[in-house]
């Protein structure tokens, strides 16, 4: 599930080490609950998947499995849907470490880099997903490039979840924003996305863009690294090494969004439910936030409108994560189940139009093909944005629900509260980076 933020809460002792790859965080303890899918009863025979799939997520899981499991081909599933968060990640590698996983996981691939390497994931068999449908060519290079480890492919991914702009489509067309089809139209640079603010907030009567950041542990990270990444600077954390930053363009990043929230048509200081209620509630015109926001933002009412995030800098970028199957590392794998695991999954991905009515971008790029993608809206009017996503430093204390993260964003909420400068944040995550590679890496 695509959260604002991981759940959080208190330290297990006795953990394997195994098991604190990729979490970086302050490990849950969470619940998780198995259901069988609607078209098959649970048994020996039954493929076991975990996700973390809750809520409308889950629902639409349910509706895929549902799909892929009905006639004389289809699958035996048994679904355990666990808490996302510190949690799930810690329960996988602690199966997986112990070689009696599920079948087949979900895994944000921004965590691959604290699994593959370690001996926690299986590769794929390339040749047999290719059997059912599934080649490297159906996916954008911009993710295929996160799937791999030492040449062999750990995970196939189900989805692209970018951090976007969502717009009142009615404001935005008084402020002057729109082109011609009713799209956003570029802006170009800083100085345009800043102009914008202020159009939008004359339209609104109240404010322009809002941004929810505020004790929030991922926000503020997504923002500034999906726009140091449109700068095309380096931001590599090598294990062992120490963090290659281009401070300048990280400071000149920095500054922008100090300048962009700096009141008036923008403010600085909302939290994420505040950002989200202006929003919806027709007092602001544009929301910085992840498409997972989708289906809240349709359940207000307003005329919504949504687009990549806009490039303001050299290239495009959009920071983004992407839901990925992946074979925990088994002890003895049974052959004919593994087969059936590819076949499962390809399957699953190919359905994954339906998936994408929550916001999320199909990775399988014949869905997007599909002429039911083109008529979803607005989710088709950011799709070109899975072409240019940036995940985190592949490392394996960073990633999704993870300490880096929220280290990362703390300074730079604290700049935006006025506690500090651009260059001070910068310098300070910088150092928080430094800090964390110097920790051994636990499955190293």
């Amino acid at each position: 599930m695509s959260l604002p933020s991981p759940a959080r809460g208190f330290s297990r002792r006795g953990l394997l080490r195994a098991g604190l790859a990729g979490t970086g965080a302050l490990l849950a303890t969470g619940s998780l609950a198995s259901c069988a899918s609607p078209a098959a009863s649970t048994g020996a025979s039954s493929l076991q998947v975990w996700d973390p799939f809750q809520g409308g997520d889950g629902m639409l899981m349910d509706e895929m499995i549902a799909s892929v499991s009905s006639g004389p081909d289809g699958f035996t599933v048994d679904r355990t849907i666990l808490e996302w968060g510190a949690s799930y990640y810690t329960k996988l590698a602690m199966s997986a470490a112990g070689g009696r996983a599920a079948d087949v996981a979900v895994l944000h691939l921004s965590r691959l880099a604290g699994y593959a390497p370690g001996g926690l994931l299986d590769p794929w068999d390339l040749d047999l997903l290719a059997e059912f449908g599934v080649t490297e060519r159906d996916f954008t290079p911009a993710i295929w490039g996160r799937v791999q480890h030492e040449g062999r492919v750990y995970g196939i991914p189900l989805d692209t979840h970018p951090f976007i702009v969502f717009f009142n489509t009615d404001l935005a067309d008084q402020a002057g924003l729109l082109d011609s089809d009713g799209q956003l139209a570029p802006l170009g640079s800083p100085e345009a996305l800043i102009a914008a603010g202020e159009a939008l907030a004359g339209a609104s009567g109240g404010q322009g863009i809002v941004f929810g950041h505020v004790n929030d542990t991922a926000q503020n990270w997504r923002q500034f690294f999906g726009l140091y990444s449109q700068t095309g600077a380096e931001f590599t954390l090598p294990d062992g090494g120490t963090p290659r930053v281009d401070r300048d363009q990280a400071v000149r990043v920095a500054s922008f969004i100090r300048e962009l929230y700096g009141g008036g048509p923008n403010p600085g200081g909302l939290d994420y439910n505040g950002a989200m209620a202006a929003f919806m509630g027709g007092r602001a015109g544009m929301l910085m936030s992840g498409e997972w926001e989708l289906p809240t933002l349709r359940e207000s009412g307003i005329p919504l409108g949504a687009a990549p995030y806009p490039q303001v800098f050299e290239q495009p970028a959009a920071y983004a994560d992407s839901h990925a199957f992946v074979l925990p590392r088994q002890e003895r794998p049974d052959a004919e189940r593994r087969r059936e695991a590819h076949r499962y999954v390809a399957s699953m991905i190919k359905d994954s139009l339906t998936w994408a009515g929550a916001g999320h971008i199909p990775a399988y790029q014949p869905v997007i093909s599909q002429p039911g993608y083109a008529e979803l809206t607005p989710q088709s009017s950011y799709a070109e944005a899975g072409e240019f996503v940036v995940l985190d430093p592949a490392n394996w204390f960073a990633g999704a629900g993870s300490n880096f993260q929220n280290a990362m964003s703390q300074q730079l909420q604290s700049m935006l509260l006025g506690n500090s400068s651009a260059e001070q944040a910068v310098d300070r995550m910088i150092s928080e980076a430094r800090t964390l590679l110097d920790q051994p890496n636990p499955v190293a």
